[in-house]
């Protein structure tokens, strides 16, 4: 990416910055915040959340900067296509949600997961629950995420002011920029923003090479409105994301585009004194398109694919509070509608074109309630939700120049029964108690998911799996129940002014997971139809999604104590087990114990922080999943930061100091012909890197 490009974005920021009449308290000490290595978090006995500027991350999304955290790791499926894991979990089982707005990924094998929509340029905080989500924010099986993107704050008085916050950044591992930011004017009434970002890649380089096909683009914008109307808040946000062509090596097909629209409305505020209102509605609609010929070496003729989804998510919530904040009742309803499309074509072939979900939907209707309140010294927050689920799927339509096997598996799909209605039941219960410079705290739950209309409704044998990444061919079964996990969760905050710890153990057993089988009792033996086509699209022994047993138990924590005057030491640990419990075979893709240490050095307006980051070998892998064993690894990392004037700040470090070659066990196989790195291997991490970023914020 040319250079050039961000030395103009830099000097438009410099010239804002010279320009700003005054900063605002708040962007002052957001600007000065020290950079840190291990996350500061602030903490709750129920909740921790991070800012943006407090970690040193350079990847473009989220997902990469939430790994950073305890319990969390980076599931690698491309630059633009990462997943979050959180205590050996991942995709869907993790309740995750931008600005609040929970929504459907596009693609059949979860291409923009969440955090493909938290550009970082963006993102303002990170609010994390490592264990469980609470009820108030819908089922979900593990813990949550929600990022908060930048957005317009109320100022005092009556005149309008303006607002400004902007970064830019540039990486040499793959020669990449991003320039990104929100301007706009409030007043103790009204807020009005506009935002935007703009970001491309080359291929990314290691240690022997680049990895070929890993280059992308992104561009995102958008408009904010808040309006004070009497004791509360209306607010509006409309966010337009238009992704380019971006590589995806584990996948046997890359990103042509995503076209995706957010709407979200709602009021927040105060119907009587100590009686609160939360009500909110939201739409997403995705249009995604993915082959296997604009990033990769084209196929044979006839072995050319194009793939075209849509995915389109309506919800709302209404929640009533009475009480205070830490003593009240909240009564809640929510909905959320889903509906998916995608269809599997030749381009070369206009006969050929197939749908394996043709109008699939998906409906909930929840409601739930929450106390907030204390037992002698012990805190206590419970809560208790009941869903009911509706999944249903069109007969799938087919062209002329389809071969007889997958004619005929359509056929016998449209004939079945394509319709699932259940009910999940959530509950949770927090105690914790504050002794001062030490917090106890228990987490009891039950926990639920259903099944994605891919697990459900995937007639057609074909490599979707919603992120897997394992180079199976999978089919999807009607007849799969809901997940329902048991958690227990013990842990304590510590704190003494100079050092503070905040660890925690769990575990989880999980009935009904829902995890890739063999298709039959003779994997191998081509005896059934489905075997036959999945043998004729390269996989002689497919998975169908069923239910299993599986458990999952581990520990992790931040932590971190003052060493003398500016000199600090931070550090995050994490460490997770997971297996099926019917049989004797470990989870797919469960992140190896890690441990990250920084020593830091923080000046008045100046840091500088030694990184080094060590995880283990990981020897504990799926035989279903066809995993393989990975090697552990140590890196080190340089950071630092300037702060040049209020609300004006430099970040510069060295990634990868010493220019290893290492694999990250949760990175994907490499499907992709082109490049350094040979088929069928596990993509490694990037090479020596260093990066640059302005941040310019003020308020005046």
């Amino acid at each position: 990416m040319p250079f050039h490009s961000l030395l103009r974005a830099s000097a438009c920021l410099f010239a804002l910055a010279a320009a700003a009449p005054a900063f605002a308290d708040e962007a002052d000490a957001d600007a000065r915040t020290i950079v840190v290595t291990a996350p500061r978090l602030t903490t709750t006995p129920t909740a921790e959340a991070v800012t943006a500027n407090s970690q040193p991350a350079t990847a473009p999304d989220a997902a990469a900067f939430i790994a950073r955290l305890p319990g969390a790791a980076l599931v690698d499926n491309g630059v633009l296509s990462g997943q979050v894991q959180l205590r050996g979990m991942f995709g869907e089982r993790i309740l995750l949600r931008i600005n609040g707005q929970h929504f459907a990924s596009g693609g059949p094998n979860a291409m923009d997961p969440a955090m493909h929509y938290a550009p970082m340029v963006l993102v303002d905080r990170i609010e994390l629950a490592r264990g469980i989500s609470p009820v108030r924010d819908g089922p979900g099986l593990g813990g949550g995420v929600n990022v908060a993107l930048k957005e317009v704050r109320f100022a005092e008085g009556g005149s309008l002011a303006p607002q400004q916050d902007a970064t830019a950044q540039y990486r040499s591992a793959d020669d990449s920029f991003a320039i990104g930011g929100l301007a706009g004017l409030a007043n103790d009434k009204l807020r009005l923003g506009v935002f935007a970002s703009r970001e491309e890649g080359d291929d990314t380089r290691f240690p022997g090479g680049r990895i070929g096909g890993t280059s992308y683009n992104r561009a995102v914008y958008g408009v904010q409105a808040g309006l004070r109307a009497g004791p509360g808040e209306l607010s509006v946000e409309y966010r337009r994301q238009e992704t380019g062509r971006a590589g995806n090596p584990p996948f046997a097909m890359d990103i042509v585009y995503f076209h995706t629209d957010f709407l979200r409305a709602g009021f927040k505020g105060d119907l009587a004194d100590g009686v609160k209102l939360d009500v909110h509605a939201h739409y997403a609609g995705v249009e995604h398109r993915m082959n296997n010929y604009s990033l990769r070496p084209a196929p044979l003729p006839t072995m050319t694919r194009q793939s075209d989804t849509t995915a389109r998510t309506l919800g709302t919530g209404l929640a009533l509070e009475i009480g205070t904040e830490a003593r009240h009742f909240r009564l809640g309803a929510d909905f959320e509608h889903v509906d998916k499309q995608y269809q599997l074509y030749n381009p070369n072939s206009p006969t050929f074109s197939i749908f394996p979900l043709d109008k699939a939907r998906s409906s909930r209707v929840g409601g739930y309630v929450e106390l907030r309140g204390a037992v002698g010294g012990v805190e206590v927050e419970a809560g208790g939700r009941v869903d009911a689920h509706m999944a249903a799927t069109d007969a799938p339509r087919f062209g002329p120049g389809v071969p007889m096997g997958p004619a005929n598996l359509a056929r016998a799909f449209a004939a079945a029964g394509r319709e699932w209605t259940g009910t999940t039941v959530d509950g949770a219960l927090r105690v914790w108690s504050d002794l001062g410079a030490f917090t106890p705290r228990l987490t009891l739950a039950h926990k639920t998911r259903v099944p994605s209309l891919v697990e459900r409704f995937s007639w057609l044998p074909t490599e979707a799996s919603g992120g897997l990444a394992d180079g199976n061919i999978y089919v999807g079964n009607v007849q799969l129940k809901a997940e329902r996990a048991w958690l227990a969760e013990a842990g304590f905050d510590w704190s003494n002014g100079s050092a503070y710890a905040r660890p925690a153990v769990f575990w989880r057993r999980v009935h009904d997971y829902i995890q890739g089988v063999a298709y039959d009792a003779t994997p191998g033996v081509l005896d059934t139809p489905v075997e036959m086509v999945a043998a004729a699209s390269g996989d002689a022994t497919p998975l169908r999604f069923a239910n299993v047993e599986a458990e999952l138990w581990g520990a992790d924590v931040a932590f971190g104590t003052k060493l003398a005057g500016p000199l600090r030491l931070d550090g995050v640990a994490s460490w997770v087990r997971g297996r099926r419990v019917d049989i004797a075979d470990p989870l797919y893709r469960i992140a190896p114990a890690s441990l990250r240490l920084a020593l830091g050095w923080d000046g008045p307006n100046w840091g500088l922080s030694l990184e080094g980051e060590g995880a283990a070998a990981q020897d504990r892998v799926s035989v279903t999943n066809s995993e393989r064993r990975s090697t552990g690894y140590v890196t080190a990392a340089l950071h630092g930061h300037v702060v040049l004037r209020d609300g004006v700040r430099i970040d510069a470090g060295v990634e990868n100091l010493f220019d290893r070659h290492y694999v990250e066990h949760l990175s994907g196989y490499n499907r992709n012909g082109f490049g350094d790195v040979a088929v069928g291997a596990r993509l490694p991490g990037a090479g020596r890197s260093a990066y640059l970023r302005l941040r310019v914020a003020f308020e005046g």
